[in-house]
């Protein structure tokens, strides 16, 4: 699996023009699913997610998480992460989960980051969603699994 996760001041998501996913303070997470990832990655993902320390303490150090800060998460699925552009101008999705595979896997990382404690809000998988949002920092930040469901970075 691969994340890019961005902390916001506010991020929403819409679909045929209704929102459908909104959040103030947090974390936005745009979530892909390869072929070889398993529910392991999901829920490594999801734990690193919540405990990611991006917020600021008391002395303007990054040293607190969504959980510490109360804030939300808003995961967004992108199948576009595995798109490869070493050949060519167009992307390869060779990578990419298939959409049952991606679905059963980005569903399983948004429920096991709402057993960890955080709000959860989503957009809607293999919808054309309008994403929305406000950059914190910026930060942003790129978390990867090997795909084996061992062994993750």
């Amino acid at each position: 699996m691969k994340l890019v996760i961005q902390r916001v001041k506010s991020a929403s998501v819409t679909v045929d023009g209704k929102t459908v996913g909104n959040i103030g303070r947090g974390l936005l997470v745009f979530v892909g699913v390869s072929h070889d990832d398993t529910a392991a990655d999901a829920a490594h993902l999801a734990k690193k997610t919540a405990s990611l320390r991006v917020f600021d303490d008391a002395d303007g150090v990054m040293n607190r998480s969504v959980l510490d800060t109360g804030g939300a998460v808003l995961a967004v699925s992108q199948f576009t992460l595995y798109g490869n552009c070493k050949k060519g101008n167009r992307p390869s999705y060779i990578e990419a989960a298939s959409p049952e595979k991606g679905l059963m896997l980005y569903t399983e990382y948004v429920k096991q980051l709402c057993e960890l404690g955080p709000r959860v809000e989503t957009g809607i998988f293999q919808a054309e969603m309008d994403v929305q949002l406000v950059n914190d920092g910026p930060v942003t930040l790129i978390l990867e699994s090997t795909g084996r469901g061992g062994g993750l970075e």
